[in-house]
């Protein structure tokens, strides 16, 4: 049985200075969670990931499944949510609220 689709946002690294970034809905890079474009589709998921290969831009390019329970994406996997986060290695380097 497939699974039924689940929101998903585009999350990759941005190519330069390595921080994690999201496609937002003009095919751009935004490191806030809460400007990145949703597919709520899996057709949208297709044309964001393909709007996502931007080789001199980012690495990594990814789906990332989210819940839309709050006013910005809710990553469901703990590897988006620690990542959504910001560094590990330096707590006060951690991103503030955007």
């Amino acid at each position: 049985m497939a699974r039924s689709f689940v929101p998903s946002i585009v999350s990759a690294n941005d190519l330069m200075i390595g921080d994690v970034v999201y496609l937002d809905a003009s095919g751009g890079w935004t490191r806030s969670l809460a400007e990145a474009a949703v597919a709520h589709d899996a057709e949208t998921a297709e044309r964001l990931a393909a709007l996502a290969d931007q080789p001199g831009a980012v690495v990594g390019p990814y789906l990332a499944d989210v819940a839309l329970d709050g006013p910005v994406p809710r990553p469901l996997h703990f590897r988006e949510a620690f990542r959504a986060s910001g560094p590990s290695h330096r707590p006060d380097l951690k991103r503030h609220s955007e």
